[in-house]
């Protein structure tokens, strides 16, 4: 046998024992709870054979009690790109393998190395995390490489999207790279994230709490909102990713992908004729208008189990991606509370950074009151998506389909935010308030001037009357140019299609500044 033989069997056989990470039992201990392994799950999200590992030879340095003794190649992350259908992504995956996935200073150079490859090539940047966390042994050598992780969120934000997978444990400061990408997935039963464990939580406050109960991924996909997603599976989860990156682009200099259609543009809805019920205390379901106006009734919806009284997500109009926004009637009315509001103003900031237009369907009858989100501050909060919406430069498109109503008919993008097209439905009430509470505030002394209850009652219904005739529609409004045009409802995929179309070149300038400061 050759020199140059031996040391190719010898290549061979190192890649092998790398390509096994912690070995063959942990491998089953993993699939024991579950879970796949690091490189189970990229052959799972790549497309076949589209893999480039780097580093594969990388070994932490640590000496401290006791390290020097084991030197695992890759040192419990796998790096390096692929192709997600066709398209280049730079991936990262903890090996939970090797020292329970545990952060060292080699592994965060490794992941910092597909962070700053991502920005620089203008690819996506997707992470699966499963880490025990800060490896302890190495001290702040290993706080150093989160942060150097967290910089990179950072300096990415906004420049390539950001996605993050929880396939097992996220805890203490490892949590904060997730939170500051663009989306987070979660799975069920095997993921969770929190700052501090269920032992510590009971040695502070007395609290008895599971992992589950305290950072789950059904938690976060409806209490907290930090996860946009809440997987049954780990295959879930990647077919997940796969269906998020078609709807959005490669970095903020390109367009979202073209997804060519054969649902003819000039399609009417005669349904959407009647969706609207007379009584304008009664609800129905707005996923029936956005499937109706869409292409092919396909939507992909976000964050779909926090703050159900607004809808987010993403479809296309004429092969076209789009950023969907909606009040949902059926979920407290659809108004605006402290999660709607920062869950929409999220959801906008992404698709304005990404070049995706927004399509806003508005059906509010104001702010939720209460001192609950006086004390949450819902002032603040609803000024994040007042802001979200009014620093937007990508095209706007908002139809108004029947309440819009005081403070949040300025916040759901409104003309004097900057909204580019704004229709409105002939069943469209556009004011300060509805007309109930207008007459009680603007006919106050005149209804209490009479002990009659007869006449009472025809002094209201008389001044009801006259408020609907002139606020419950959407004429007022049309009449001084805040609303483009007055449609039919049945026409209105054609009507925001045709908007878009004529929105795709603008430009936008915005003053010089180093940065907004947006309420937070």
């Amino acid at each position: 046998m050759s020199i140059q033989t031996e040391n190719i069997a010898k290549l061979v056989e190192r890649r092998a024992k790398a390509r096994l990470g912690g070995g063959e039992k942990r491998i089953e201990a993993q699939h024991e709870k579950g879970k796949l392994t690091a490189r189970e799950r990229l052959a799972l999200l790549l497309d076949e054979g589209s893999f480039e590992e780097y580093d594969m030879f990388v070994q932490h340095r640590c000496t401290n009690f006791g390290m020097d003794k084991s030197h695992p190649d890759g040192d419990g992350v796998v790096t390096g790109c692929g192709t997600i259908d066709g398209r280049l992504v730079y991936v990262f995956a903890q090996d939970f393998t090797v020292s329970g996935g545990s952060l060292s200073k080699t592994m965060s150079e490794k992941i910092c190395k597909v962070m700053d490859l991502a920005v620089r090539n203008g690819a996506p940047c997707i992470g699966l995390n499963d880490s025990g966390g800060a490896r302890i042994q190495e001290g702040i050598d290993s706080l150093a490489g989160f942060g150097e992780i967290f910089e990179r969120n950072i300096l990415a934000s906004g420049v390539v999207p950001q996605i993050s997978l929880i396939m097992g444990p996220c805890a203490g400061g490892a949590v904060y790279s997730p939170a500051l990408t663009d989306f987070t997935l979660m799975v069920k039963n095997t993921s969770y994230m929190f700052l501090t464990g269920p032992a510590v939580v009971k040695s502070v406050t007395g609290e008895v709490v599971d992992q589950e109960q305290l950072g789950g991924a059904s938690v976060h996909a409806t209490k907290s909102g930090v996860a946009h997603f809440a997987a049954d599976n780990e295959e879930e989860a990647l077919s997940t990713i796969k269906r998020l990156l078609s709807f959005i682009p490669q970095n903020n200099r390109e367009e979202a992908p073209f997804k060519p259609t054969t649902d003819p543009i000039s399609r009417v809805e005669d349904r959407l004729n009647e969706i609207i019920p007379d009584n304008p205390n009664k609800a129905y379901d707005m996923y029936e208008v956005i499937k109706s106006i869409v292409d092919d009734g396909d939507f992909f919806e976000i964050h779909a189990q926090f703050a159900k009284n607004i809808i987010v997500g993403f479809a296309h109009m004429n092969g076209r991606s789009v950023g969907v926004v909606a009040n949902q009637p059926k979920v407290l009315a659809g108004v605006l509370d402290i999660n709607a509001s920062r869950k929409a103003a999220r959801f906008v900031r992404f698709c304005d950074a990404f070049n995706i237009p927004l399509v806003t369907l508005v059906d509010v009858p104001g702010f939720l009151c209460g001192t609950q989100q006086e004390y949450g501050a819902i002032i603040t909060n609803g000024a994040k998506l007042l802001y979200a919406y009014g620093e937007a430069t990508v095209p706007k498109v908002t139809v108004s389909l029947r309440k819009s109503y005081g403070g949040a008919h300025i916040v759901m993008s409104c003309k004097q935010i900057r909204g580019d097209i704004n229709y409105a439905w002939p069943s469209a009430n556009i004011a300060v308030m509805g007309a109930d509470g207008a007459v009680n505030i603007l006919y106050a002394k005149d209804i209490k001037a009479t002990e009659d209850p007869e006449e009472k009652k025809a002094i209201y219904e008389a001044k009801k009357k006259e408020y609907d005739d002139l606020f419950s529609n959407p004429y007022q409004a049309a009449q001084k140019g805040y609303i483009d045009d007055v449609i039919e409802p049945r026409n209105t995929r054609f009507r925001v299609i045709r908007a878009l179309e004529q929105l795709a070149g603008k430009k936008q300038d915005i003053p010089a500044k180093k940065h907004d400061n947006l309420p937070l």
